[in-house]
Parts: structure tokens; sequence; C-alpha cells
């Protein structure tokens, strides 16, 4: 990559999760110096393991929602990498509450407390689901519709409240939006785990996965190492460049305001590859990707059942920006992706 973050000092939140830690991963190999908090609420802390034997890898145990673990964490830190937050479109459909707490008003805790540290660059994990019910695909940033549920309106809030502390106090904030995430380390366990560890997990054990709807809802599934690298350069790119791409994008782009030039930092940029799969064809897909394995999975049947409230039934992103400002380019496909978890999770669940 053109841009890196190296011999710095990081703090990256959720660190223990499984987007956390790969990036965790990723910034140790530039041997920078990180921090990583995480309350185990979701982390694992076996996903830390090859972290926990460097000596530039410090772990602080706690909670966002506290003020003083923030400002703890980000003391002497240059930039931060916001991982930490309750996922899952069902759970905040089951509690509100809590999804809200963490997402948030630990968000809002963060955010302050690395305007106070002068950090240098904050960003953050946004969501897919901020498009809510608005229909057009591909998805472009600056289109939103309405929320769909109390996950997806915690994750807006928080953009909103990344544009405003970026207008009032200066602090350069840079949003992620993730469009299906999956790769290693993600949990194939639990009552919210995400469509592919599951649909892996049960195709192992021989167990019927469940589908919800007919199969035609269509996802833009993203492998890992995309959004890591997605991560490293919206920390990394100089502001006086990102401020000069973003100019270019937008004077190229029909609808987008207009920049103002003396403005702080803060956009958001969509992570994906920019194509879309049914579930059916996820379904065939991850068949296709285990039956070497084990010959047997060919014959296990899906199950379907219906939609679940709050999802869409189609999203792709456009990823036009990511390119022309960041300089994204994923280098995985979903199928090349898709293989290399299969062989991940073969190795580790067999």
């Amino acid at each position: 990559m053109p841009y890196e973050i190296k011999e710095q000092k990081v703090l990256v939140t959720g660190g223990a999760g499984f987007i956390g830690s790969n990036l965790i991963d990723s910034l140790l190999l530039n041997d920078n110096t990180v921090v990583c908090l995480d309350n185990f609420s979701t982390g694992n802390i076996g996903n830390l393991e090859d972290a926990k034997k460097n000596s530039n890898f410090t772990l602080l145990e706690g909670d966002i929602r506290d003020r003083e673990t923030c400002m703890k964490a980000v003391a002497g830190c240059e930039y931060v990498f916001h991982q930490a937050a309750l996922g899952s479109v069902p759970r905040s459909i089951a509690d509100p509450i809590t999804s809200t707490e963490v997402n948030i008003l630990g968000f809002v805790n963060l955010l302050f407390a690395a305007k106070e540290a002068g950090v240098k660059r904050f960003v953050y994990a946004a969501s897919s689901s901020t498009y809510g019910d608005h229909q057009a695909l591909p998805k472009v940033e600056h289109v939103i519709g309405n929320s769909l549920s109390p996950y997806a309106i915690t994750k807006y809030v928080d953009e909103l409240f990344a544009k405003n502390f970026s207008d009032i106090y200066g602090i350069e904030t840079v949003g992620l939006r993730y469009f299906n995430v999956f790769g290693r380390r993600q949990d194939p366990d639990g009552a919210y785990a995400a469509v592919i560890p599951r649909f892996v997990s049960n195709l192992i054990q021989h167990q019927s996965p469940y589908i919800n709807g007919d199969g035609s809802n269509s996802r833009d599934f993203t492998y890992i190492d995309n959004v890591i690298q997605a991560n490293l350069l919206a920390a990394a790119v100089p502001s006086i460049v990102f401020k000069e791409r973003l100019k270019e994008y937008q004077s190229s782009t029909a609808g987008v305001p207009e920049v103002i030039k003396e403005a702080a930092i803060s956009e958001v940029f969509n992570v994906a590859f920019g194509a879309r799969t049914s579930l059916n064809e996820l379904a065939v897909a991850i068949k296709k990707g285990l039956t070497p394995y084990d010959k047997a999975i060919s014959q296990v049947e899906f199950q379907y059942g219906p939609n679940r409230a709050g999802d869409v039934a189609h999203s792709m992103a456009s990823i036009h920006k990511g390119k022309m400002v960041l300089g994204y380019n994923p280098q995985y496909s979903f199928k090349a992706g898709l293989n290399e978890a299969c062989a991940w999770y073969w190795e580790k669940m067999k």
C-alpha cells in the first residue's frame, strides 16, 4: 500500500473480536505499539494468542461504556481503530437498550477521549445497515433510507456524532460501512452468529443449515483481508491527499455535496467487494468449498423459513469513493475469500 501506519502507538477497541484481532495482527507486523481494549462480552481471548507473544502489544480489559476506561485506553495513542460494538440486527431487536448503550454511549465516550488525547485520526466501524429501506443498487454513501432496526439506528447515530465532533473540535474521523464481513476467526457459535460461519459449522457437522426466506436475498460478502486493507488506508492517507482526492471524487460524481476546503475530515466509505451473492448461491458455494474435505457434505440439504424482521432483501455496495479517496483495492473476491475461509474453518473444527 502506498501509505502505511508504522511505528505508531494505536488503540484497537474490540480487539479480541473477529475483525479487531485480525487488524491487530496487521498493525503489529508494521512495528506499531498496539493497545487492545475489550470487555470480552463477544470477543475471544484465543483470538489474541499471537498478539500476546509480541512485546509491542498491551491488553486492557474494560468497557467502552466507562469514560475513565476510554481515557486510559487512548492515552498517548496517535490513531484509534474503533471496532467495539454489539452487532446483530436480531439482538438489537431483542434488546435495544444494551445495543444503544454500547453502540452510542460507548462510541461517544471513546470519541471524546480521542479528542481529548489529540489523536491524529479516529477510524470506526460503521455499517451497511445504515442504508435501511433504500432499495437502489449499488449503495452509494450519500444516499440512505429509513433504518429498519435499533442496530441500524445506533450505527447511523455514530456517523452523526463523528461528523459533529469533526465540525466542532476538528478531530479527523473516518467511518467504514462494512458489508457482510467474513473470514478467519468469525465465531460460528451463538444465537447471533453470522450466516457464513453458521452455514459452515452446520455442514461440517452434517446438520441442515437454515436459510431465512426463499434464498433469493443477496449480500455483498466481503472477505476479512479487504476490510483490514480499508482500515489501514483510512488511517494512513495523509490529510492533504485525502482532501484533494475527496474533491476529485465529489466533482466527478453527481449529487455529492461540494466539499468545504477548510473543513476537518469526516467521511464514510463503503467497504465491500462490489458484487452480490444470493443465499442460495452462497449455500452452493460453501458446499463446494467444503466437499473436498468431506464428500458427505455434498448431500446435506438446506432448510428454509420466514425472513427475519429488520433484514433487507438485497445489498451491494459501490466502492468507487473508497477507490478514489483511500486507494482501496480489494484483493479477494467472494469466491477466493470463501475458499480461504472454508480451509480455515475445516482446520479449526475437524
